[in-house]
């Protein structure tokens, strides 16, 4: 699954920390602007306490979580739609990924500059989704009055259809709005896709809160308005503290858990940011177990048995038989795989099966 979710914002936001806390890639980080010019790509595990509980009832010599990748883009600022800065570089990098984590101060602090010398997430939220929408707005002008051309003069089945879609988007995006803010059809949501428009990706609102509101995010001002802000174009938001949360990927697995404990959070900042982006980039986890490994596969929802045995290897998709299928839910509460089956929960599953999250799939092919 080549999907992945790029963390943008201004610059000196927490953007690098950010990604740096992920993925331990060491990105560079400075206190000034376009300290990372090229974007910065990392691999990440994906937290899934599914799989030890998998390895407790079907042991396996190792256990290999799912993975995907976070690109790290400079910082943008305003006037990148027309090059300012180093824009439309930046712009293409968005272009580039999936999915867009909107990372935003969130935090008082004199000794980390703020471009724009204030601390209002509102303020940079817009500044960022301006640009994406201006830049989307000159490259729909183009395609518009191209395509209402050949709607007009040729009678085009396929240039109707997309001028329709042209006619929705344009408005939206004179009034200064991101076309994520509009609902598609599916047939229309093929021809947005086509569009490569930067305002129409998913976006998940990432504050970057002060350590001390980590217990209690909510509290924080800064993030409420973040919060209503994403709720108001049907997006999420959460908080993380990305100082923090970097200093604590370095520690090992208990001294994290006594500093989380300490903190009074049950979860890191990081393991819901990951889930959580996993989620926007519309992905979900099926399993293999037993045997040489237990391990956790990625697989974009909506995907058919075939398809999803073709991860594991082309020859799987090539030779697919069937998918014996069992549900994460269900191992867990009958507690062996052979309970599963004298259940009757155990399913075999043939070619147009859409496989879902959780699933524990024994694919059989022959080639």
């Amino acid at each position: 699954m080549a999907l992945t979710a790029g963390i943008v914002g201004l610059p000196n936001v927490g953007k690098s920390t950010l990604f740096n806390a992920i993925t331990k890639a060491g990105a560079e980080m400075a206190n000034y602007p376009f300290a990372t010019i090229d974007p910065n790509v990392g691999m990440v595990e994906v937290p899934d306490s599914r799989l030890q509980r998998i390895d407790e009832i079907e042991p396996a010599k190792k256990i290999i979580h799912t993975t995907f990748e976070f690109t790290d883009i400079a910082g943008i600022v305003k006037g990148a739609s027309k090059g300012e800065g180093l824009g439309n570089k930046f712009l293409e990098n968005i272009r580039q990924v999936d999915a867009i984590v909107h990372v935003v101060r969130a935090f008082d602090n004199d000794n980390i500059t703020h471009v724009s010398n204030k601390i209002s997430p509102l303020d940079d939220i817009d500044t960022i989704n301006l640009e994406l929408v201006l830049a989307d707005l000159e490259a729909v002008n183009k395609r518009y009055a191209k395509v209402e051309k050949v709607a007009r003069t040729t009678k085009d089945k396929d240039a109707i259809a997309e001028f329709k879609v042209l006619e929705r988007i344009k408005p939206v995006l004179e009034a200064g709005k991101s076309v994520r803010t509009l609902e598609f059809n599916e047939e229309e949501q093929k021809i947005v896709k086509g569009l490569f428009l930067l305002s129409a990706k998913p976006v998940l609102y990432v504050a970057n809160i002060a350590e001390d509101d980590m217990a209690d995010p909510d509290a924080s001002k800064y993030f409420q308005e973040v919060k209503d802000f994403a709720s108001s174009e049907g997006s999420q938001a959460l908080a993380v503290c990305a100082q923090t949360e970097e200093e604590i990927a370095e520690l090992d697995d208990d001294d994290r858990q006594d500093f989380l404990e300490a903190e009074g959070v049950e979860e890191s900042g990081l393991d819901r940011l990951i889930k959580a982006s996993y989620k926007l980039l519309g992905l979900a986890t099926f399993f293999t177990a037993g045997g040489k490994e237990t391990r956790a596969w990625t697989f974009k929802k909506g995907m058919k048995a075939p398809q999803v045995a073709g991860i594991i290897h082309s020859d799987f998709e090539r030779g697919f038989i069937r998918a014996e299928t069992v549900s994460f839910d269900d191992l867990d509460q009958y507690g062996s795989m052979q309970a599963v089956k004298e259940a009757g929960k155990l399913r075999l599953e043939g070619k147009e099966y859409v496989v879902s999250d959780g699933d524990i799939i024994d694919f059989r092919f022959n080639v």
